[in-house]
């Protein structure tokens, strides 16, 4: 549960704790939190009995951990292959995907890498053109405009 809190900090709240409620008042603190804490896990696991009594025998399996969106997605989606979904998601090479649609962007047969910009057959939009012919618009760009 505190996983993430250091010694150094431990060190101080029990400092802290000590100047806040005082050498003397501390243990009976302590008991108090201590009365506490176990009465909230005793309601919540009566709750979670009775929530479980209540679903009935169908749900006997049925854990509160699996309502948090993260499991719930693991649990339907990602270990549950009703769907087929772990035969795409191994079919699918997310590197060359990418590398054919840079290819495509740059105007580069997609293929070994052996043919030259352009040759594909589609214009190299990437490539300058030498000049406009005599009585043709020069290309519109809506963005530049």
């Amino acid at each position: 549960m505190f996983s993430d809190i250091g010694a150094l900090e431990v060190v101080a709240l029990v400092i802290l704790a000590v100047l806040v409620f005082g050498p003397d008042k501390l243990p009976k603190v302590i008991k108090d939190v201590m009365q506490f804490v176990r009465k909230v896990r005793e309601f919540s696991d009566s709750a979670k009995a009775d929530i479980r009594s209540e679903l009935g025998p169908e749900f006997k399996d049925f854990e509160f951990q699996d309502l948090h969106p993260k499991n719930f997605v693991r649990k339907q989606l990602l270990d549950n292959d009703e769907l087929g979904l772990k035969e795409i998601r191994n079919g699918f090479d997310f590197k060359e995907e990418m590398s054919s649609v840079t290819d495509a962007v740059h105007g580069r047969d997609s293929g070994a890498g052996s043919g030259s910009p352009g040759s594909s057959g589609t214009p190299d939009r990437l490539r300058k053109r030498d000049g406009l012919t005599p009585g043709e618009a020069p290309p519109f760009d809506s963005d530049a405009t």
